[in-house]
């Protein structure tokens, strides 16, 4: 319980709304800063910066802070890889603002070193790998791969074309060309620069469009797939201290009545058809097997503050319940028994509560008919209803 409470204190969402805070701002000051050398800008240092050192600290201070919104994506997924790079790109961005040496960098100086900590003591959050496939990694390998042959044979060829000097000419000659944008400043001025200059445009257009499909192609998927009306991971990524619900019977709209407005849940269930009615009642839904560990991995078992397992099946629930109860030992579990004998075997399944709904109805019904008075206030006031007169 100790280090739940830990996490608790420095949870995602704190993690991941700093990140885009310094984006944003790294973003925003380097852009600022981009062709700006009036004498307020440096004040600062007392104009002891260069201001070459200014302007290129602005250009590589907004391509950085393009990658921290890239590591706040990820971080929102968990990825480690994500929390990785924000630790390196975190001091890099308070470095870049005091380079710029403009008043406006100082929020971006504080936010920076401020956020530092707090990330780093996030790090048990985040630990998932990229899930990339093999055509994935493939695309990328095939992209850099082709960067590479192109800078470094471009280098190498430098007298076959005009205006090409140093690496950094040939790296962009060599993504203007893949990208097909082109702007014709370096171009071949012999056959065999021109042979060269062929290569790279087959090789670089084939590798930049089978990256494209590969990288992009999941995110569109998941795009029509909220269109229609499905899960998505994004819809389950920020998921914290919130209540699983397993399975659906006769007793899950009640629970989720209850729950609606209480605490944050979802419904892990196999049916297709109940998932598409939750979905399109605005509940989060997940349409899977909740005695699965990969749902309920995918659903925040981890993370969750309490498990409901209350189908017509209590076979079905057992199973869940030891599933759940395997992924998080510290998890609070309750559990609804249709029949009164399977109460021991959910408990003994891992469930920390089991409630006999019928026993207890057949309870509240033998002492109303032999003369109990309150037994139906008794029932309104468990229902959550008010007492009829």
């Amino acid at each position: 319980m100790e280090a739940r409470t830990w996490r608790g204190r420095v949870g995602v969402r704190v993690i991941v709304t700093l990140t885009f805070a310094v984006a944003l701002l790294s973003i925003a000051t380097g852009v600022s800063s981009i062709g700006f050398t009036a004498a307020s800008t440096q004040n600062l240092f007392g104009g002891q910066i260069p201001e070459w050192a200014q302007e290129t600290a602005g250009f590589t201070g907004t391509l950085t802070g393009f990658l921290m919104l890239a590591s706040a994506f990820g971080m929102r997924r968990g990825l480690r890889s994500a929390w990785y790079s924000t630790v390196l790109l975190l001091p890099l961005t308070a470095v870049q603002g005091l380079v710029q040496s403009s008043p406006y960098s100082i929020p971006l100086v504080a936010v920076s070193l401020a956020s530092l900590p707090v990330v780093l003591a996030g790090r048990p959050r985040f630990d998932r790998d990229v899930d990339l496939s093999a055509s994935q990694l493939a695309a990328l390998a095939a992209l850099a791969g082709v960067q590479m042959y192109g800078t470094t044979g471009a280098y190498a060829l430098a007298d076959h074309f005009q205006n090409l000097d140093t690496p950094l000419d040939a790296f962009y000659y060599t993504l203007v060309t893949a990208s097909t944008v082109g702007y014709g400043d370096i171009t071949p001025a012999t056959q065999t620069g021109r042979l060269f200059s062929l290569s790279v445009v087959v090789l670089g257009t084939a590798s930049f469009a089978v990256a494209l499909a590969s990288l992009l192609g999941p995110a569109i998927e998941a795009r029509l797939a909220s269109a229609l009306g499905r899960m998505t991971e994004a819809q389950l990524e920020l998921l914290e201290d919130h209540v699983i619900v397993l399975g659906y019977g006769d007793l899950t709209e009640p629970i989720l009545n209850e729950l609606d407005g209480q605490s944050e849940f979802v419904v892990v269930t196999p049916d297709p058809e109940r998932a598409s009615e939750l979905n399109d009642r605005g509940f989060k839904v997940l349409k899977a097997d909740p005695s699965d560990e990969e749902p309920l991995r995918r659903v925040g078992i981890e993370e969750a503050r309490a498990v409901v397992a209350a189908t017509n099946n209590d076979a079905e629930d057992a199973l869940a319940v030891l599933t759940a109860r395997q992924l998080n030992p510290d998890v609070r579990i309750v559990a609804a028994a249709t029949d009164r004998e399977n109460v021991d075997k959910l408990r003994r399944a891992g469930a920390d509560s089991v409630i006999s709904p019928a026993s207890i109805g057949g309870h509240l019904l033998v002492r109303s008919a032999l003369g109990s008075d309150g037994m139906e206030s008794v029932a309104d006031r468990l229902s959550g209803e008010s007492p009829k007169s």
